[in-house]
């Protein structure tokens, strides 16, 4: 891999969840109180970015299917479509119960991610999406530590436990696919490049847009929360999303 793969990783790495580049005051800033505790702005976003991550990450696994040249490549993008349809339908109901807008489009650097493996084949493919990958969910691993460990409202406890779940699962296929060169990957992880917000943020969807579902493979293992029994009253239903367009 070498220089080629030290370029790719330098153009497309990122500094994980939005909001490690804010101050920790405002992320710690209570805006709103509900009957699973209180939410603050790091609350916020870590539902945000839970369906930021499988907006682009669920595409990309059906890349994988078709672009894939090894089996390790090929099981990966199995387990990323598997696992974001279910994380992503627990962040759909979580988030109108705390009254948190989601977007339907990925961030623009997100997006880029997607374009750049769209564009590439064979071993090229395999190993940037492997590296990619294995980078952008190390990124954020320990930020879901983080907010597993300190947030207070039950329901982002409870996202924050599936999410890393899969961050962790997804981290490792990715290592058995024998394509990660840990020294590039490792480094482009812990020293990510400056981005400006912007590039980072997923746009509000207009007023009225149906919302996107990621349907699960008919072979789904993975399964989204089950919030019966959650303190604060979990198991109330939740608005059931307007009829959606599938990805996929």
């Amino acid at each position: 891999m070498g220089g080629a793969m030290a370029l790719t990783l330098a153009a497309l790495a990122y500094p994980g969840l939005l909001g490690l580049d804010t101050v920790a005051a405002s992320q710690s800033r209570i805006i709103a109180t509900t009957q699973w505790g209180p939410l603050t702005e790091a609350d916020r976003d870590f539902v945000v970015k839970v369906r930021a991550a499988g907006l682009w990450e669920y595409p990309v696994g059906q890349i994988g299917l078709r672009k894939g040249t090894s089996k390790g490549v090929i099981t990966a993008s199995k387990h990323l479509i598997d696992g974001h349809a279910a994380l992503d339908a627990s962040c759909r109901r979580v988030a109108p119960m705390l009254g948190i807008t989601l977007p339907n489009v990925a961030s623009p650097q997100q997006v880029g991610f997607v374009d750049t493996l769209k564009a590439e084949s064979g071993e090229k493919f395999d190993a940037d999406f492997a590296n990619i990958l294995r980078m952008t969910h190390g990124s954020i691993f320990n930020t879901i530590a983080k907010i597993r460990s300190t947030t207070k409202n039950s329901l982002v406890r409870a996202l924050a436990d599936q999410a890393n779940d899969t961050v962790l699962d997804h981290m490792t296929v990715m290592e058995r696919t024998g394509l990660v060169d840990f020294d590039q990957t490792l480094f482009q992880q812990t020293t990510p490049p400056k981005l400006p917000s912007s590039d980072l943020t997923p746009p509000a969807p207009p007023a009225g847009q149906p919302e996107v579902v990621l349907t699960p493979p008919p072979t789904a293992t993975s399964t989204p929360l089950d919030l019966s029994g959650l303190a604060g009253g979990g198991g109330a239903p939740a608005p059931g999303p307007s009829p959606s367009p599938t990805v996929g």
